[in-house]
């Protein structure tokens, strides 16, 4: 599933192609996504300026003004920029192309059509979707007395509490898992147990994971390309997750793993102890 960064990549690789464009035209393939699309999408977005590309958690916001168009890639989706010259033919799970004034095309793919796109003219942040959902992981405003006075009302495990949208959105399975290897806390750990300092530690890490991985373009998972068409590289830099029986690079334990709601977990055991 493309999570924070690779949503984030994907916005920085379609960006500089969308923003103050016009949209000459909109071919919808499929209309059955997560929420069926809207039958008039087409006719809406047609001769529309993009003001700009945005984007909220897991969502692509592509900006009109007063109106928006959201964009979640689901478990699967990506979006690509192509050439109309290059008469690129559309594939099985293309359900939607958007042609700009300036030659290219904004193509969105996803195979197990669990994605969105969903029209909007109220404004963002009181949409049914996002309203709810907490701060942006890379914001001054989550920090570790934000997170540890969100775990005082909590009975979770820390993994758990960070992976929650309602706290902090874009850690998910992935990076929550690196970012508690790094600093040293093991995943079942209580939250509302952890210290001030190992929270300062968990949202430094937090935050300085989530960058690389953007930096990097994202992890490669089998699904995930990014707006150019190549993979993410942050897969490479991964400390535990997807190591399971291997050794820990700083200790040389062997990495241990469970599943918790179904979510794999990955942790050493050595260096993020229980009694954490």
């Amino acid at each position: 599933m493309p999570e924070l960064p690779e949503v984030e990549t994907t916005r920085k690789g379609i960006q500089p192609y969308l923003e103050n464009t016009t949209i000459t035209a909109v071919i919808i393939r499929h209309f059955s996504l997560r929420w069926p699309i809207a039958n008039n999408l087409a006719e809406v977005l047609t001769n529309k300026i993009i003001h700009r590309v945005s984007r909220r958690a897991k969502y692509l916001l592509i900006e009109f003004g007063n109106s928006t168009l959201m964009i979640h890639l689901g478990m699967s989706g990506s979006l690509r920029v192509l050439d109309k010259l290059a008469q690129d033919k559309p594939g099985k799970h293309d359900h939607l192309d958007i042609e700009l004034s300036n030659g290219h095309i904004l193509r969105y793919n996803d195979p197990r059509r669990f994605g969105s796109v969903i029209w909007t003219s109220e404004p963002i942040s009181q949409h049914r979707l996002i309203a709810h959902l907490g701060p942006e992981p890379l914001l001054k405003e989550f920090n570790a007395q934000y997170l540890q006075h969100q775990a005082q009302s909590k009975r979770c495990s820390i993994k758990t509490l960070i992976m929650n949208g309602k706290v902090v959105v874009g850690v998910g399975n992935i990076y929550a898992n690196e970012s508690l290897f790094l600093a040293n806390i093991h995943p079942r750990a209580v939250a509302k147990s952890l210290s001030l300092i190992q929270y300062i530690d968990l949202t430094e890490q937090i935050k300085s994971v989530l960058q690389r991985a953007i930096k990097s373009g994202g992890t490669t998972l089998k699904d995930f390309t990014n707006s150019d068409g190549k993979p993410g590289y942050f897969a490479q830099h991964l400390n535990v997750y997807g190591r399971k029986g291997e050794s820990c690079f700083i200790c040389k334990s062997k990495i241990q793993h469970f599943k918790d709601s179904q979510r794999a977990t990955y942790y050493c055991p050595l260096c993020q102890p229980e009694t954490n």
